[in-house]
């Protein structure tokens, strides 16, 4: 979401009706036929007076007039789209405290998904991730509360507390036959955004798990640190976005021309070229972007724009289709909308939003199966063999012991702890179908050269 800030002047219902009607036959002759006349707004805006006053006068209760409104516009935003929201004194108030304080949170990313409330994704090392939630996971209750007809600000509302206060989600999950229950503890949550590894001595792993304002330093990083790389593996699974600078900061290190992402909206001043530059380019490495359900919003632009300039293999599962922009507009100085202006476009002129990113080559989730030829005896199992069999010979054999200092212990220890940081073995990607197939279609691309724009 992109947050930017306009005031609106805020006219009373007198003057509109007013306006509407005094500008009503200009406005019907300029009119089309997917728009509403001045007749039909001044028709409108009566009606809904009407009603108001009839449920003033005649419903059972006392109302407030104002709570009202604010419950009638709230339904109004909610119709729109998932996104779009009436923001009262409270809802603003905890939004400026979220931007400009610390909270305590689960590190969950949530979305709308034919009317479900869905977990686009958990965050890396965040307590939602921690206690086993997963991209594609439906809430159906937070707490004791259900979320059927909450909207997504009122459902991140009642997730975030203080921390260390505990959260109880009941939540759908695929090829599960009953609802599951997890409690989480709520924490203040800090993210690192770049995870860089290695894959052999070719390949280059770097696992982009949100935009935030350091990922395109990031990843520059990575490549200047790796020289001898000869591909690169974008991972962006289970990332739900974040700013629109570094998604289009990133995709601008490896493509040289053309647009990278626009976005268009009603407004003129909503149509926006995102524009890639030739300066330190590189437009020769292989890449492959990893993506999932859980790639939404910014990794999508991402992972989308590389595809369309055939830069790039895109490897995984269809993506969450979250593409759209959002502005928060303040009404007066307590109260704000925040309203869908635009979508964005890919450099071919599709859209990512309810759409989502394709795979060029769809891998499920889940581990590679790994069989050894058994006809053949193994180093190791030689190596054993040949020990037994010395054992034999020597049976009286003094057993030399080798003393090793505790320095060095402790050293060997932290450099094996180190490596396990920095490198992907073998063994860890066959536990991932995703990345092994990524893997080998990289080697593939390495080889072939195929990788070249």
């Amino acid at each position: 979401m992109i947050k930017k800030s306009k005031k609106i002047i805020v006219t009373g219902l007198l003057s509109t009706l007013t306006a509407a009607y005094l500008l009503g036959s200009f406005a019907q002759a300029k009119s089309t036929s997917t728009e509403s006349t001045a007749k039909d707004k001044l028709e409108a805006y009566i009606k809904f007076t009407q009603i108001l006053n009839v449920i003033e006068k005649e419903y059972v209760d006392d109302v407030n007039t104002t709570d009202l409104v604010d419950k009638a516009l709230k339904g109004l935003m909610t119709n729109l789209d998932s996104h779009s929201t009436f923001m009262d004194k409270k809802a603003y108030k905890d939004l400026t405290v979220q931007t400009k304080g610390e909270f305590g949170g689960l590190g969950i990313s949530v979305g709308m998904k034919e009317g479900a409330l869905t977990v686009i994704a958990p965050l890396v090392g965040t307590p939602a991730f921690r206690a086993g939630v997963k991209a594609g996971d439906i809430i159906l209750k937070i707490d004791d509360k259900a979320t059927i007809g909450m909207t997504i600000d009122d459902s991140v509302k009642l997730m975030r507390g203080k921390p260390k206060t505990d959260i109880m989600l009941t939540m759908i999950r695929k090829n599960e036959l009953k609802p599951i229950e997890i409690k989480i503890t709520r924490d203040i949550i800090k993210i690192q955004s770049v995870y860089v590894k290695t894959i052999g001595e070719k390949v280059l792993y770097i696992h982009v798990t949100s935009f935030d304002q350091k990922v395109v330093e990031g990843v520059q990083n990575a490549i200047k640190e790796n020289p001898k790389t000869e591909g690169i593996i974008l991972d962006f699974r289970n990332n739900p976005g974040g700013l629109l600078d570094q998604a289009v900061g990133l995709v601008d290190l490896f493509v040289e021309d053309g647009v990278i992402v626009s976005q268009k909206g009603k407004a003129k001043a909503e149509n926006i070229e995102y524009k890639a530059h030739k300066k330190n380019s590189d437009t020769q490495t292989p890449i492959v972007a990893l993506v999932n359900g859980g790639s939404a919003s910014a990794s999508e632009i991402v992972a989308g724009a590389l595809q369309d300039f055939n830069r790039s293999i895109v490897v995984g599962e269809k993506t969450f289709g979250k593409g759209s922009v959002q502005i928060v507009m303040p009404i007066g100085e307590k109260e704000a909308l925040k309203l869908t202006v635009a979508r964005y476009y890919l450099p071919s002129g599709r859209t990512i939003q309810a759409e989502g990113v394709t795979p060029d080559i769809i891998i499920h989730s889940g581990e590679c199966e790994q069989k050894e030829d058994p006809m053949f005896l193994k180093e190791r199992d030689l190596k054993k063999h040949l020990e037994s069999e010395l054992e034999k010979i020597d049976a009286n054999a003094t057993i030399k012991t080798i003393r090793v200092d505790d320095n060095s212990t402790d050293s060997n220890a932290t450099k094996a702890e180190d490596d396990n940081k920095t490198i992907i073995t073998d063994e860890q990607l066959y536990k991932d179908a995703q990345l092994k197939s990524s893997v080998d279609i990289l080697k593939a691309l390495i080889i072939t050269h195929k990788g070249k724009k």
